[in-house]
């Protein structure tokens, strides 16, 4: 919802505070008496359960995307299945608890903390008595002196990914016994907690051959409840077992195995009995609570849903007619398909029983998705149009999308450095303001952009670095590939118009999308421009309920006339009736193929149809009486309707109040023309990956291209590859827009700063951004790191990173979104694993429950 907002010279005055380095906001967070950080948006669900509730031994089997390649979690290539084995195997001196912040570990510490500030930070540990390495040697100073050195970047021979925190250090010694280590610095470092979490011994860390090379496939000597057994790249597993000199909680498994299984398999692996616990997208969970759904109706019972559900008694009768047949080519194509169908549902319902073991457990990831926008050239070089394009977005809703059909709390991050919960959070997103598309359209017009502007001839160019391919708007080839942005054809179960997903879905733990894509590289283009698109592009279903049909022009989308161009209204169409869109939905309640449907349908009652129904104004009063007479659910005159001869179904631009099939686009508004600056439109380029795992960032990818067409901005959507999304496109800066999330730290003023620094130019001339891939930074957003980083007062230094994070919010280089969600698929008697938020897992007392024991209840969300 937009409010009204400042005039242009407010405006003015606002960007001329934030140049001159004055943050014009009312108050940063962080300065009242109640504590800004709250509490976490979405509890953990991990089925806790006290340890005598858990049978001893078992074997959990842990699905992961892929083996890691390296079992050294300092090195560049570690990944999540490197932290998990670190995490089961050896040491932290701190962990994270259920709020994301650092709490000391017991099993290896007994305490820490600073004993001297001047001359010098000196920080003692003491360490458990009991803690010992696996070769039965104690835990001490030399393992701490022997990770220094190694990450403290002053080697070059040690191939390391970090530094941050060891360069700081001055020296490590043995304190007044073997179990004191004294750590003396050379700076004051407040985010020391960080430091030997996880601690690896000498033996890995005191040469550069062991630290380069002899933890990546083995680590002979560990310390945790579990010890490393084996690495198996055949079966594609890694099994941990328990580690018999742990002088902690035994473990109650016997043995820990992490599984590689793609994320499009993982339905398959539960339904196989081949994993335990599995991270899964929204259509697998749909699936799991279809099966728990369906549990009290028997394995006899036919399903409602997957492949045979769309198998209604008529379309059984027809088949059955046409496989018995005169006509022998069509009954044998007809005989296969009904094998094929049958074989898919007989597997459907198989792995549906099976899955009645599983329940789905959700939280949010400690994680969250942004809006990035690239400020080093172009448009966006302009810190007015950032704004601007931040000021357009509704955020709210955006989170909404996402968040809203899993049943999790759906509440935008106001944050960059942190998530609610965490010490250093605090909503500090009035730095920059909320929706306000006065604002916005002031703030562009103070930045030069104007409406109906003179706009000379582009020369073509690739919409989004190598890779991305762009069809001009209007031309052949893109009304019949392209879509609007302001539909809904990409939009995925992750939304609220998807939530009922899975359903229709005959396929493994398969994700299917609308977009048809292969792994090649799309474009599309919104706005107000003078594009033209397909309508022959699917359109999207609601499953909230309703009738299938929303009135046009109530639901925001626009319609993508020429401006100025007259088109007849919209007709008035009855909705399809739920036979038809059972057929037509698939996985996210996407309509496909829905012209191939109207066309079979209509080829099978040719001695039924009557004259075709023809859109026009002198046409439109008599197409409103046939519609009250047949009624809503009148299935053959939609289906006339729908197969217009493979032509377009609609025309656009139909008056508000009419009523048309969900995805058909809204009526044109009257255009005065792009926004344009020296003869230049403004048209951003907006990156989206167009794997089967990315649905929820195209659909919140397409919301965010009709709020900025409401502001007059233009974008080019381009979908690509997902293996080149990240490396070809987003770190090489070959976008405007795009999306894409961050880890929140317990550190940000570590972790965070290689995130936000101004990018500086290197010594080739390029542009040295760190991991800064949407180049925008201040000079004050660097002393304010540089100054929480040394401020050894928790709550100064806190009080600081909220600062630092009002100004990124101000320089709008990117826009936090939403925390993303985490769902996990655990076997129902499977306790203290699952969803875990923020908390680091406690591997000892994961395990399965004993018979007739129960789980206590998790924390509300």
């Amino acid at each position: 919802m937009s409010h009204d907002g400042v005039g242009p010279r407010a405006v003015m005055r606002s960007v001329a505070f934030l140049t001159a380095g004055v943050l014009a906001v009312p108050a940063l967070a962080g300065c009242s008496e109640k504590d800004p950080a709250g509490k976490p948006t979405a509890g953990q669900e991990i089925a806790p359960a006290e340890r005598g509730q858990i049978a001893d031994g078992g074997t959990l089997r842990w699905a992961v995307d892929a083996l890691p390649e390296t079992l050294n979690a300092f090195q560049a290539d570690a990944d999540a299945a490197t932290s998990k084995v670190a995490g089961a195997v050896l040491p932290s001196m701190y962990r994270l608890d259920a709020n994301g912040r650092p709490q000391r570990n017991p099993d290896y510490l007994e305490s820490a903390k600073v004993v001297d500030r001047e001359p010098r930070q000196v920080v003692l540990y003491k360490l458990n008595q009991q803690a010992v390495w696996s070769d039965g040697r104690e835990i001490g100073a030399a393992d701490f002196a022997a990770q220094w050195r190694a990450l403290s970047g002053k080697d070059t021979a040690f191939w390391t990914a970090r530094n941050a925190g060891y360069d700081r250090i001055e020296k490590i010694e043995r304190g007044a016994n073997d179990l004191e280590v004294r750590v003396t610095f050379s700076k004051p470092y407040a985010d020391w907690q960080s430091l030997f979490s996880p601690l690896y011994p000498k033996d890995v860390m005191g040469t550069p051959d062991a630290f380069n090379d002899g933890a990546r496939r083995k680590l002979k000597v560990t310390a945790g409840p579990f010890a490393l057994d084996t690495v198996d790249k055949d079966s594609g597993e890694v099994r941990l077992k328990r580690n018999p000199r742990w002088w902690g909680r035994p473990a109650k498994l016997s043995e820990l195995v992490l599984r590689a299984v793609p994320r499009d398999k993982r339905t398959a692996a539960l339904a196989e009995g081949k994993v335990d616990l599995a991270e899964i997208g929204s259509s697998e969970a749909h699936r799991i609570t279809l099966a728990a759904r369906d549990k009290g109706k028997g394995n006899g019972a036919p399903l409602a849903h997957g492949p045979g559900a769309a198998l209604t008694p008529g379309k059984s009768l027809r088949s059955w007619a046409i496989a018995h047949g005169s006509d022998e080519e069509a009954a044998d194509e007809e005989i296969l398909a009904r094998k094929k169908r049958g074989k898919a549902v007989a597997k459907y319902a198989d792995e549906q029983s099976s899955l009645r073991g599983f329940e789905v457990r959700k939280s949010l990831e400690p994680a969250f998705t942004q809006l990035a926008l690239n400020g080093e050239e172009g448009p966006l070089a302009d810190e007015r149009v950032r704004r601007a394009v931040a000021r357009a977005l509704d955020r709210e809703e955006l989170a909404r999308v996402v968040l809203k059909p899993l049943g999790l709390p759906a509440e935008p991050v106001g944050s960059h450095l942190a998530l609610s919960g965490q010490q250093a959070y605090a909503d500090n997103s009035g730095a920059l303001g909320g929706q306000d598309t006065k604002e916005a359209r002031a703030l562009l017009a103070d930045a030069g952009w104007v409406s109906g502007g003179p706009v000379k001839e582009q020369k073509e160019k690739k919409a989004a670095g190598a890779g991305a391919s762009k069809e001009p708007a209007g031309s052949e080839a893109s009304e019949a590939s392209q879509t609007p942005a302001g539909s809904d054809s990409d939009a995925d179960s992750d939304t609220d118009e998807g939530s009922g997903s899975a359903e229709d879905s005959g396929s493994s733990g398969s994700s299917s999308t609308s977009d048809g894509s292969d792994g090649s590289d799309n474009s599309t283009t919104s706005g107000s421009s003078d594009s033209s698109s397909s309508s022959d592009s699917s359109s999207s279903s609601d499953s909230s309920g309703d009738d299938g049909t929303y009135i046009v022009g109530e639901d925001g989308k626009p319609g993508d006339d020429k401006p100025g161009e007259n088109r007849a209204p919209a007709l008035l169409v009855p909705a399809p009736l739920a036979e038809l869109q059972r057929v037509a939905l698939l996985d996210q309640a996407y309509v496909l193929g829905v012209h191939s449907q109207a066309e079979k349908a209509q080829k099978a009652k040719k001695q039924k149809a009557g004259k075709k129904q023809r859109i026009g104004k002198k046409q439109q009063a008599e197409t409103e009486n046939q519609r009250k007479k047949d009624g809503p659910g009148t299935s053959g005159k939609v289906e006339k309707n729908l197969a217009h001869e493979g032509r377009t179904q609609f025309q656009h631009g139909g008056a508000p109040g009419a009523y048309a099939p969900k995805g058909t686009a809204a009526p044109g508004r009257v255009a005065a023309g792009p926004l344009a600056k020296n003869g230049k439109p403004l048209t951003l380029r907006f990156v989206l990956p167009s794997g089967p795992g990315s649905q929820s960032l195209r659909a919140v990818g397409e919301r965010i291209a009709r709020m900025l067409e409401g502001i007059g901005i233009r974008t080019e959507i381009s979908k690509v590859a997902d293996e080149s999304y990240f490396k070809d496109h987003i770190a090489s800066g070959q976008y405007d827009l795009a999306l894409y999330s961050w880890p929140a730290s317990a550190f940000p003023a570590t972790d965070a700063r290689p995130i936000y620094s101004k990018p500086v130019p290197a010594a080739d001339g390029s542009l040295n951004v760190e991991q800064n891939y949407t180049r925008v930074g201040t000079d004050q957003v660097d002393q304010l790191f540089d100054q929480a980083i040394a401020e050894l007062d928790p709550g100064e230094s806190r009080s600081l990173v909220r600062k630092a994070d009002a100004r990124i919010w101000a320089a709008a280089g990117s826009i936090p979104l939403y925390q993303r969600p985490q769902l996990t698929a655990a076997r129902t008697n499977l306790a203290n694993a699952g969803a875990f938020g923020f908390q680091t897992p406690l591997y000892e007392d994961m395990g399965f429950l004993k018979k007739g024991a129960k789980t206590q209840v998790s924390p509300s969300s």
